[in-house]
């Protein structure tokens, strides 16, 4: 039987693998749209599988790992954060393939403005993955903590983007289906945003064994 210590490293490296797989496809997703190509979509696909497959792996290792090493205080912490943020991470991976698909619909149809609000909250997104998984990885408690500072801002973005696109559907200036695709594209950035921040919780879970879900403000 291998060290403990190494299957604990060994389970981190597939979440991080996972974590940058989501992040590509988030990005993936929204960079086709702008630059109005779908080839882009097909990597978007293939990670899904990936990503499906990653997150049993996860499951199945860690919940081995509880069963066979019955850990105790930080190293109990870090399988049940785990197993959290796996969670977390596969449900991003399906709301990276809905905006695929959201933005292939798009990709037909002429465009109603310029595309600067969701690239902008895309961006801010994937940062907060990326910080995210760095936090769980280097045990960062300040950047688990800005991550938490950035889900306001993804849900200010959410918001002016909601309120321009039915301020053109009143004015009659935008078709409803193109309107209402690019409304669930913000609304699935916003929910990775959500599972982003979950993570950054489960990491501050992780470093000071304290539960900050739906207080951090108050942290």
């Amino acid at each position: 039987m291998r060290p403990f210590v190494l299957e604990l490293d060994e389970l981190q490296n597939k979440i991080l693998e996972m974590g940058g797989l989501v992040e590509t496809s988030i990005h993936n997703s929204i960079r086709s749209l702008v630059e109005r190509d779908d080839a882009l979509m097909v990597g978007i696909w293939e990670s899904e599988e990936r990503i499906n497959k990653l997150d049993i792996e996860i499951d199945e290792f860690a919940t081995r790992l509880l069963a066979l090493h019955q850990p105790v205080a930080r190293d109990l912490r870090f399988l049940t954060a785990t197993i959290k943020i796996n969670s977390d991470l596969e449900r991003m991976g399906d709301l990276a393939v809905n905006i695929a698909q959201r933005s292939i619909s798009l990709l037909g149809r002429p465009q109603i403005k310029p595309l600067v609000d969701v690239p902008h909250m895309s961006r801010t997104v994937e940062s907060m993955v990326r910080k995210s998984l760095d936090a769980f990885v280097q045990r960062d408690e300040a950047l688990a903590r800005s991550v938490l500072l950035s889900d306001d801002e993804v849900d200010d973005l959410k918001n002016s983007v909601y309120q321009e696109l039915l301020g053109m559907l009143e004015l009659g200036r935008a078709p409803a289906g193109t309107a209402f695709d690019l409304i669930f594209i913000a609304h699935n950035l916003e929910r990775v945003a959500d599972h982003a921040t979950n993570i950054a919780e489960d990491v501050l879970f992780l470093i000071k064994g304290i539960d900050v879900r739906h207080h951090h403000h108050d942290s």
